[in-house]
């Protein structure tokens, strides 16, 4: 077991989301950034869908009441483990009473904590995710706070090297670029913005401002026009949607997206670069890079296959040190 000794506002229990409620007007919720999610996962030899902790914004402190295997994986921290510096991304045992420290966030905005076999939470509507507007879910449907225990589900130990295992994570933007790229594809009122807005849209970057939470991002920068100016009336929209509001300024609908919306739609962002949203903060910029659907199909084959090669070469890993016992 975990305690939670301090941590920032708005840390939640999630997985990878509640799907096939939309018709009920309840939105998905789950990771921010499911990639590092499932890495902090695939480390411990979960399921990719077993909840973990996200943590937004650092410091945090947390102690091990017991021995117990733990990952971290997501934006870089300076973790320490009884203050042995941690690997940005590393899966690992401590000891009863050892202290694990985040310290303040440098680069992304969020980082996931992972136990054997997922946090212990109640599953409801066949998610262990936290929604939070509607306060179900997670953990006792809120934020974790200080005091607060997290419970691992299996309590078999997974195999992992004496000295803990680390592996490689993307870059949620390039090296030496401030700029985190998109690609996205037309969405349904696309041609109804006129020529300049469109040009400009995909062409020049905009701003993460600081109006942003897990439901959203509100961006700035080139202002978008609508030919039409006829008001739609509200239809479904899901995370990734990219709606411009009356004052002409994107907002991407994340985790936590509304079911409806009355906006209209410019863009979608495809699902394997959504999770770079999740690691924004205010300040990033963004491009958006048109692209088509036999593309957005092969970007998320080759996705799937990322995380089959992680998979493979952990349990490669395993087998050799397994071998070596």
């Amino acid at each position: 077991m975990i305690r939670v000794l301090s941590l920032p506002p708005l840390a939640t229990i999630q997985d990878l989301g509640r799907d096939g409620h939309w018709f009920e007007g309840l939105g998905r919720a789950g990771a921010m950034d499911p990639v590092s999610h499932r890495i902090a996962n695939l480390l411990l030899g979960n399921d990719p869908n077993a909840a973990t902790l996200e943590i937004p914004l650092t410091p945090a402190r947390f102690r091990f009441e017991t021995r117990q295997a733990f990952a971290i994986a997501g934006a870089p921290c300076g973790a320490r483990l009884n203050e042995q510096p941690l690997p940005r991304i590393f899966a690992g045992f401590a000891s009863a009473g050892d202290m694990l420290d985040l310290d303040p966030i440098r680069v992304g905005a969020r980082l996931y904590l992972a136990v054997p076999g997922g946090m212990n939470v109640p599953k409801v509507l066949g998610s262990r995710s936290t929604q939070l507007r509607e306060a179900f879910g997670g953990h006792k449907g809120r934020v974790l706070a200080a005091d607060d225990l997290l419970k691992p589900l299996s309590q078999t130990d997974p195999v992992l090297p004496p000295m803990g295992l680390s592996v490689d994570l993307p870059e949620f933007r390039l090296p030496n670029d401030r700029m985190i790229h998109l690609r996205a594809l037309p969405s349904t009122e696309h041609e109804s913005f006129d020529t300049a807005s469109r040009k400009a849209f995909w062409s020049m970057p905009y701003d993460v401002t600081r109006e942003n939470d897990r439901q959203g991002h509100r961006l700035d920068g080139p202002v978008l026009s609508c030919e039409s100016t006829k008001e739609l009336r509200s239809h479904g929209i899901v995370p990734g949607i990219v709606q411009v509001p009356g004052g002409g300024l994107p907002i991407i609908q994340l985790a936590d997206s509304a079911t409806m919306g009355g906006y209209p739609k410019i863009a979608a962002i495809i699902e394997p670069d959504l999770w770079r949203m999740g690691q924004a903060r205010p300040g990033d910029r963004i491009h958006f890079h048109r692209c088509s659907l036999p593309e957005a199909a092969r970007a998320a084959l080759e996705h799937e296959e990322a995380f089959g090669e992680i998979t493979q070469g952990l349990a490669a890993a395993h087998d050799q040190e397994t071998s070596w016992a």
